[in-house]
């Protein structure tokens, strides 16, 4: 669902000079900088995130999202990298796509292990449900389960993507990103306006009488301050403690502005308005000023705020885009979206891309003319996650668009060629009797939770797990609706720990999750509303979370100094944890911890390390192999899981589980040698050392071997 719902051989120090590896010291509180110390060429850090946006072609027939912002795909291929061989991780959601970007982290090192809600057995024995989008430091429940939402090994909270920045003097803003903004108006103990504003404060109030409004003044649009003396927290009485009580080193004393009421003022010379790039006042439905809601983080929106931070002294910005498959109409009764899921071609999908082109247009030219551009500016913009259309053939229109029938459709083998929708399943019926009770995480790739938290080998789980295996329910895309398997995939704690699944909090790791069908969207509460179970509802119809091929598979593009013009590079595999070190080596700084993505030297203009390090680079691309969620070595693992739970033959099931748990501590082991070699060869200059880097190359060459192997005698 959108958001708005839920390397290298032994070489002289100078051979990482191209990823500018200077350390940043981690500092307990702010010592005073006179302006925002980045790396020598970088003066400006603009990340753009799309909520599932495509480079590749849903349709042959209808060119790709990305064809249709011919100026963003322009600018991309003509000035820097643009990687078309991107994944995402599993779970495959925004929330997950957005976070494992952001830090670098994969899912069971950054909390978000399913997304973009998630279950948790409740310290009450009963399992809950949680949203994904909170406030970086916020619980999953403060009642039910205290550890943070963005949670990491040893139950800490997830380092905060802005404090490398923050610490160098620089000011970074938010723009609707997820979870690096307060994304509600709660008021209880542990809510957002309590622990920012306190209880009784005027923005608290605010909240309480008015919770749209505070929506709007407060929700979704932030600044993290640095230390410079031209900081927009300096001298501002905006401005709240910016508290990060877990961070590595230490964060204290530094600020925050939360909130466009306080925002706005700060990037306008103190006009209560932004403007978006079509020059019109940024509002909400009902035409307040602020932050226009999830929904409303259209591309003129949120490129309105990215320049008026960058033009007005916030050098690092990050800027979320709403998804263009919904049409998203605002309904000012509500303050809020509706919105409506669009087939390829359709007039709105048509017309909200052109919207979002012309944005692009501006958007560019407005920085360049304001001296911010490609010479001293980091241009990173990607996509949280692929997505599957499930819908059929759309009928051509004289006007050049598509139309599709937006109906419910109950007879599955009766629904029109031009159908669109997701098939909806409420599982609990269509189980046999005796089926213990389970609650979902709803998606077309399922988290299941049995009740009582039972264990993997439970009599009762095993059951499941063969049942829903064998399942088959008819699809109206496939065979005009004849019967097809629901299962892809299925992964139970030792296949999903492989997957980097298994949450730092425990209680959030589902009974085992189901890879589906991607034209299926699986539910365990009440029948759809659709006429029957399964049927067609016409409301959404773009899948993600699951692992097909067009859902995993993504892009990423990379602009600025140090970065090389290479066009389209389709060949280079990589993914979202890629991105974060990439930035930090390009900007001059470091994380306090060890990431699970490299540096992408095959973007860089110099190739004087690439040169130097052929091993170091095969040594990278192994790493992401055997360790990447959609690598070689995991996608066999999950193949042998899914023969393994399938199966009848119990001593089979424990042999394969048995093997899997061996994979996966030798995968964990070499995994985390490469990562942490590669880490330090990037950032502290560290060179590797051959004996290692070909003792590695060769225990991670057996693992992929082993793994392929397992796959097959499954």
């Amino acid at each position: 669902m959108k958001r708005s719902l839920a390397a290298a051989l032994i070489v002289a120090a100078a051979s990482f000079a191209v990823v500018g590896a200077r350390s940043t010291v981690s500092s307990a509180s702010p010592a005073a900088n006179a302006t925002c110390q980045l790396n020598g060429q970088v003066k400006h850090v603009v990340y753009l995130q799309f909520d599932n946006t495509h480079y590749r072609r849903d349709r042959s027939n209808v060119p790709s999202d990305l064809e249709q912002m011919p100026h963003l795909l322009d600018f991309m291929k003509s000035n820097g990298t643009l990687f078309t061989n991107d994944h995402t991780v599993l779970i495959s959601h925004t929330a997950n796509g957005i976070l494992s970007s952001l830090t670098g982290l994969y899912p069971d090192r950054n909390g978000m292990t399913v997304g973009n809600s998630y279950g948790f057995f409740g310290n009450d024995g009963a399992t809950r449900f949680s949203s994904s989008f909170k406030y970086w430091t916020d619980p999953v429940d403060a009642t039910f389960d205290p550890k943070p939402n963005m949670v990491t090994l040893g139950g800490k909270n997830t380092p905060a993507p802005w404090v490398p920045f923050t610490r160098a003097g620089c000011d970074v803003g938010g723009v609707g990103t997820a979870n690096i903004e307060l994304e509600n108006t709660a008021t209880n103990a542990s809510g957002d306006m309590t622990k920012v504003f306190g209880t009784g404060s005027p923005e608290w109030n605010e909240a309480v009488a008015t919770p749209q409004l505070a929506q709007t003044d407060f929700v979704g649009i932030a600044i993290h301050c640095g230390n410079a003396t031209n900081s927009k927290c300096a001298g501002n009485a905006g401005a709240r403690d910016d508290a990060l009580p877990d961070e590595p080193g230490g964060y204290t004393g530094f600020k925050a502005l939360f909130g466009t009421k306080y925002v706005d003022p700060a990037i306008t010379g103190g006009k209560p308005c932004v403007n978006s790039t079509a020059g019109t006042p940024v509002t909400d439905p009902l035409g307040n000023c602020g932050f226009p809601g999830f929904d409303g983080m259209f591309a003129q929106n949120t490129l309105g705020y990215v320049a008026a931070m960058q033009e007005n002294g916030v050098p690092v910005t990050y800027g979320y885009l709403s998804d263009i498959h919904d049409c998203h109409v605002p309904n000012p009764t509500t303050d809020s979206y509706v919105s409506t899921a669009q087939g390829p071609g359709e007039s709105c999908a048509k017309q909200q891309l052109a919207a979002y082109d012309a944005a692009f247009n501006t958007f560019f030219t407005d920085l360049n003319a304001h001296g911010i551009n490609k010479s001293n500016t980091l241009f990173v913009i990607t996509v949280d996650e692929g997505d599957h259309f499930a819908g059929g053939t759309g009928v051509a229109q004289p006007d050049g668009t598509l139309a599709y029938a937006h109906t419910n459709c109950s007879t599955l083998t009766a629904c029109p060629g031009n159908q669109i929708g997701e098939v909806n399943a409420n599982l609990p019926p269509l189980m046999p009797a005796g089926t213990p009770g389970f609650a979902v995480h709803s998606d077309d790739a399922p988290t299941v939770y049995v009740a009582g938290n039972p264990a993997r080998t439970d009599t009762a789980v095993r059951k499941m797990e063969r049942d829903l295996g064998a399942m088959m329910l008819p699809d109206p895309y496939v065979s005009n609706g004849a019967p097809s398997p629901i299962t892809v995939a299925l992964a139970d704690s030792i296949g999903m720990r492989l997957l980097h699944m298994v949450n730092a909090d425990p209680a959030r790791t589902p009974t085992f999750t189901l890879f589906g069908n991607p034209d299926i969207f699986f539910t365990a509460g009440s029948n759809p509303s659709c006429g029957g179970n399964p049927c067609v509802a016409p409301g959404f119809a773009w899948n993600h979370g699951d692992i097909q091929e067009e859902i995993g598979n993504t892009w990423a593009g990379i602009v600025g100094p140090g970065i090389a013009t290479r066009g389209v590079d389709a060949k280079t595999w990589t993914d979202h944890t890629n991105l974060r070190p990439t930035i930090m080596a390009l900007t001059g700084l470091k994380d306090d911890y060890v990431t699970d993505g490299r540096v992408l030297y095959e973007a860089m203009s110099s190739r004087t390390a690439l040169a130097a390090t052929a091993s170091g680079m095969q040594l990278a691309q192994l790493y992401e192999k055997i360790n990447a969620p959609f690598g070689r070595f995991v996608q066999d693992t999950l193949a042998a899981s899914t023969k393994a739970l399938q199966s009848t033959d119990e001593a089979k099931y424990a042999a394969t589980e048995s093997s899997l748990v061996s994979l996966q501590k030798r995968r964990d082991y070499v995994a985390g040698k490469i990562k942490t070699a590669l880490w330090r060869a990037a950032f502290l200059r560290k060179p590797l050392r051959p004996t290692l880097v070909k003792k590695w190359i060769a225990s991670g060459t057996k693992l992929l071997a082993d793994a392929a192997a397992l796959k097959t005698s499954a």
